[in-house]
């Protein structure tokens, strides 16, 4: 592959991750004006949030599977497509259904571009080095997304409008979709079969599980929706074991759940998008319903939450190459929760430096823990199951960022007031942060056991 042809396969894989990952949080700088124009409640601006994230979850776990039979090129384009037409729809929608609808479809687009992108990066290297260098790149990319979502959001929907916020996937996908027919070059397939019961019981499983916990909470744990999304879930659940133990090419094999450590770490991931995901949603709605701010003004107060994740995520690889990275989650962990409790105190304050300046660490500390927690899944197995591993841990933060804001919705209003009802949900935040802490102790202590009867480097 020559050298152009190296950058434009890098350039496209960096900018649908951006993509990808921007359209998780630019959103909730339109939840204000969505409730006004739509005539939304709040359960139906959680669906805004939540319906991208379950058909994300839910398709994640078998996107990897299908790019490996339909070849990285193919997938990527297919994702794109799904991705920018859906956006069009969501721009024009003029009902919360039509809404919500195309943002399920753009869920999966979102999920068939996520792997892709990554083959797509990573081929474009045969050096191990560089290829690690690439996966950094694309992760970067990610996460400089996730953390320009409000400020750009609250931009679009202050210079035009909340349709503003969806276009500007069209005006980036279309020439991405143009630049990658005519530049991409075909990727050669692996031969393997696609699990294709697998798949079903998969989505089945986490689907009717994220819907059910998103509706309990407003329309009661036993109403039949409700109950019957719960019961999907279990029929998902008993057919992907049965499935999983006689499939030749299992979505999830079993020496990936097996391994204490990667469970650990794969739940830690979902503790902090249930954190981190529900604190954006309560957040944008305090700041511009309780505090009665404009959405640029909103989105300005994200920046030291979000523009901090950047700084954190260059940072994270120097720290875990000079103290491990069982040290700097633990650290992360701790730092962040004392900083989630500073942000309860301050938010009570009628002047909002103090809650700027408690949103520092948060952001920070969310920076390091992302690319460390990524990390450490992926060494907890063999160098054949890191696309597995990826593929679990990545569906695992999904549920728990689609948890977090089905919980944080209703208990934003359950104080009556909203910033009552905010410091209730940093406090569970916080919560959700020490657990994780807890994981990272246990798992430090069971590595250092581990070392005492065969030694080897514990750091890893």
């Amino acid at each position: 592959m020559s050298i152009e042809l190296k950058r434009v396969v890098v350039a496209l894989a960096l900018i649908s991750s951006f993509m990808v990952y921007v359209d998780g949080t630019i959103v909730n700088l339109t939840l204000a004006q969505l409730g006004s124009h739509l005539h939304a409640s709040r359960s139906g601006l959680e669906w805004v949030i939540n319906t991208y994230t379950l058909s994300f979850a839910a398709v994640m776990l078998g996107a990897g599977a299908v790019t490996d039979v339909l070849g990285a090129k193919r997938t990527f384009i297919t994702g794109l497509v799904i991705f920018t037409a859906s956006s069009a729809v969501c721009a024009a929608a003029g009902t919360m259904l039509i809404l919500n609808t195309a943002r399920l479809t753009q869920g999966v687009g979102a999920a068939l571009l996520l792997p892709s992108a990554l083959v797509l990066a990573t081929s474009a290297e045969t050096d191990e080095h560089a290829r690690h260098k690439l996966v950094g790149w694309w992760a970067a990319a990610g996460g400089m997304g996730m953390a320009a979502g409000p400020l750009l959001g609250g931009v679009l929907v202050s210079l035009a409008n909340w349709r503003a916020v969806f276009g500007v996937n069209v005006v980036i996908g279309i020439p991405a979709i143009v630049w990658s027919i005519r530049s991409m070059p075909s990727m050669a397939r692996r031969n393997r079969r696609l699990d294709y019961a697998g798949m079903v019981a998969a989505t089945v499983l986490i689907g009717g599980l994220i819907f059910g916990l998103i509706e309990a909470p407003a329309k009661g744990w036993g109403t039949p929706g409700v109950l019957t999304a719960f019961a999907l879930a279990i029929i998902g659940l008993l057919a992907f074991v049965q499935t999983e133990r006689t499939a030749t090419a299992a979505l999830l094999p079993t020496a990936v759940y097996s391994d204490r450590s990667f469970v650990t770490s794969a739940l830690q991931g979902s503790l902090f998008n249930f954190a981190f995901y529900g604190l954006l949603f309560a957040m944008s709605l305090m700041l511009q319903q309780g505090r009665g701010l404009s959405a640029i003004e909103s989105g300005l107060l994200f920046l030291p939450l979000t523009g901090l994740i950047s700084l954190g995520s260059i940072c994270a690889a120097t720290f875990t190459r000079r103290a491990g990275r069982r040290a700097v989650l633990g650290v992360g962990q701790f730092v962040l929760a004392a900083a989630l409790a500073a942000v309860a105190l301050t938010s009570t304050l009628s002047s909002l430096w103090p809650l700027v300046i408690a949103l520092l660490p948060a952001g920070f500390s969310a920076g390091v823990l992302v690319p460390t927690m990524t990390s450490q899944s992926i060494a907890a197995v063999p160098p054949t199951l890191h696309g597995a591993a990826s593929a679990v841990f990545n569906t695992s933060r999904q549920i728990g960022a689609a948890i977090g804001v089905a919980t944080f919705g209703p208990l934003l209003g359950s104080a009556g007031e909203l910033r009552d009802g905010f410091i209730t949900c940093v406090l569970v935040a916080a919560v959700a942060t020490v657990l994780a802490l807890i994981l990272t102790l246990i798992n430090r202590v069971t590595a250092c056991n581990r070392v005492n009867a065969d030694p080897v480097d514990a750091k890893a």
